[in-house]
């Protein structure tokens, strides 16, 4: 039995956008609306999923579950034209009408790539994480919901001075900050000073164990102590999924994050990157800003398309 091959494309379409998070379907709203061809493949791992509620993100007061507001944002730009499809983009190579992909069993032909890919946070090890995050007992964004925190008894658990430097943050919504450190417990005198001056307690001893509990998690160090906290914010750093970016040979920095110019192309011509895989503030709000300001470079870039007195879908 013969291997299927690859669908075969034909015409190219005016961009692809690799990755179907906020920062993704916004791109594909703008550039739909802008009656450009265009197609949003997305694997289904947007870190905006993990979100329980937001209440940082504009226009919903009583906040919004992230798996609700990717919901609004798909029916948003499908609804104008932009197609949407499941699926994971494997390569990428220079082709006569700009750049040829792979996603699965399939291929298509696009005059320009956009990649809105995200990174991939590292999580603890311990049972039903997910339902944890999804109960607010591990949260990955004091940014996003610190003001939430009221009070609470959190930990920050991470490398010693990165965690400190989350905790000195946390402190604006808590009193009650612990670090528990990952890994080597060396940092720096100024690092351990500042903890001091805030009243951030310190705890060395390894992390045996990490388990949710009814009212938060409970911690089990390897000589036997046992600390409960309300909430544990991972500070374990974090995956850029810039793999394809590096594939084509694309400028990053050391720890993966692509590098843009102030129309967020990338040093290849034709290719755009927003949102977490670039380099900067991690927030959806960001994401959307950085997607409107690429969609309108895409369509800049391209020919004019003037009307032709025809509003149907984008992409026929």
């Amino acid at each position: 039995m013969t291997a299927r091959q690859p669908d075969t494309p034909t015409t190219a379409i005016d961009c692809l956008i690799v990755g179907g998070g906020p920062g993704g379907l916004t791109a594909a709203l703008y550039l739909a609306r802008f009656r450009r061809s265009c197609l949003v493949v997305d694997a289904g791992c947007s870190r905006a999923s993990w979100i329980p509620r937001s209440h940082n993100y504009p226009g919903f007061p009583p906040g919004i579950n992230g798996n609700d507001l990717l919901v609004r944002l798909r029916e948003q730009a499908s609804g104008y034209g932009a197609r949407l499809e499941h699926g994971r983009v494997e390569h990428i190579e220079p082709h006569a009408d700009g750049f040829s992909v792979r996603y699965g069993d399939k291929r298509c032909v696009t005059r320009r790539i956009i990649l809105a890919t995200g990174i991939e946070d590292t999580l603890p090890e311990m049972p039903d994480v997910e339902q944890a995050i999804g109960e607010g007992k591990v949260r990955l964004c004091a940014i996003c919901d610190g003001y939430e925190v009221d009070g609470d008894n959190v930990a920050v658990y991470g490398e010693a001075e990165n965690a400190i430097s989350h905790a000195v943050f946390l402190r604006t919504f808590t009193e009650q900050v612990t670090v528990v450190v990952h890994g080597e417990p060396n940092a720096c005198d100024q690092a351990v000073a500042l903890a001091e001056h805030y009243g951030i307690r310190l705890i060395s001893d390894r992390v045996e164990s990490l388990h949710p509990c009814q009212s938060g998690i409970e911690l089990l160090t390897c000589s036997g102590e046992r600390h409960h906290f309300d909430i544990i914010y991972p500070s374990l750093g974090a995956r850029f999924r810039s793999e394809l970016a590096v594939q084509l040979g694309i400028e990053c920095d050391e720890c993966g994050g692509i590098r843009v110019d102030d129309h967020l192309q990338t040093s290849l011509r034709g290719l755009y990157a927003i949102g977490d895989v670039t380099m900067g503030l991690k927030q959806m709000s960001v994401a959307i800003g950085q997607a409107a300001q690429a969609a309108t470079a895409v369509h800049n870039s391209l020919e004019a398309n003037p009307w032709g007195g025809s509003r149907a879908a984008t992409m026929g």
